[in-house]
């Protein structure tokens, strides 16, 4: 067995990022109770969505998507990295690696072509409400959602075979706390300047198609909104793209930094702090965005409420009776 089929076969080693042993354990728990309350938040917003008939739309329809999208690449992440904690130690293997880089870039493609798909819904509310019924119709909500799930899994399969059949002899400490591409590049030696044009390229296209719909339907919109001559109507349609657009705007910064900017401008720290922007902290406020700036969503949540409080109040009504 030569040298470059031992690195194939080796672990990798995490740093993660519970580095500093005074506040270690505190960063763990503020990790902790960001997971599980993304993993609540999203989890009651799908189940809103799904029982409550006001939220049927095409707009609520493709947001409890994202939520599902939201709790699998978080779950692909973070259980791994507060299981390593409470080991003590941050070995991954070459296939745990290797699946976790490519459902990672399978889920998180699929929300950059869903946040960018999700800006034409804006945009034909807003600029095509009386046709709306007709182009945002179920056939093309699942269009939508077809088109994201088929760009998250060309990412996937296009950068986790270039990525991960890199000749990775220098070293196999992974200075992350989970293996991202950038990362994973830096412990490649040998001529990489093909692996990353090619990376580069499909991580422009990823980010650049999305965008382009964005910036185009937003376009529109501020086009149809400065030619709207009520001020109620004006802020109605800003109040209508606004979640969507501080959800685009956390999301894709922070994506943007990392996939788009040369490895000179990375640093392992920076590195560390814009993925935990966009993998961790991303996942919990999008609910969050779009529960507390919806009055919907709020009134649906207290439907729901009410009906559980009613339904509650028959059983013991109904045991009275019976007893």
């Amino acid at each position: 067995m030569n040298g470059n089929n031992k690195t194939f076969s080796s672990d990798f080693t995490l740093t993660g990022l519970f580095t500093n042993n005074k506040a270690s354990g505190f960063l763990f728990s503020i990790i902790c109770a960001i997971f599980f309350m993304a993993i609540i938040v999203n989890g009651v917003m799908i189940f809103l969505i799904y029982i409550d008939p006001h939220l049927h739309t095409p707009m609520y329809f493709l947001l409890s998507h994202l939520s599902f999208i939201d709790i699998m690449y978080i779950s692909t992440i973070v259980p791994k990295m507060l299981a390593d904690y409470l080991e003590g130690e941050g070995t991954i293997s070459f296939i745990a690696c290797t699946a976790q880089y490519f459902l990672y870039m399978g889920f998180v493609g699929a929300e950059f072509f869903l946040l960018g798909l999700m800006a034409y819904d804006r945009y034909v509310a807003i600029c095509n409400p009386l046709r709306y019924p007709v182009l945002m119709s179920h056939r093309v909500c699942w269009m939508i959602l077809a088109s994201s799930w088929f760009g998250g899994a060309l990412d996937s399969f296009l950068l986790t075979p270039i990525t991960m059949t890199l000749p990775f002899c220098a070293s196999h400490k992974i200075n992350h706390f989970f293996c991202e591409a950038p990362t994973m590049l830096r412990l490649a030696c040998g001529d990489k300047a093909a692996y990353e044009m090619v990376m580069y390229i499909c991580c422009v296209m990823m980010l650049l198609i999305p965008f382009s719909v964005v910036i185009a339907s937003y376009a529109g919109v501020l086009i149809t909104v400065h030619q709207m001559k009520s001020a109620e109507g004006k802020k109605k349609a800003f109040a209508t793209c606004s979640s969507h657009m501080m959800v685009v705007i956390l999301f894709y910064g922070a994506a943007l930094y990392t996939y788009m900017l040369p490895q000179s401008y990375h640093t392992p720290t920076k590195d560390k702090v814009f993925s935990v922007f966009y993998t961790i902290i991303t996942p919990l406020l999008n609910p969050l965005i779009y529960s507390l700036r919806n009055r919907d969503v709020a009134e649906a949540f207290k439907r729901v409420l009410a009906r559980l409080k009613a339904s509650e109040r028959s059983k013991t009504d109904y045991g009275l009776e019976l007893s």
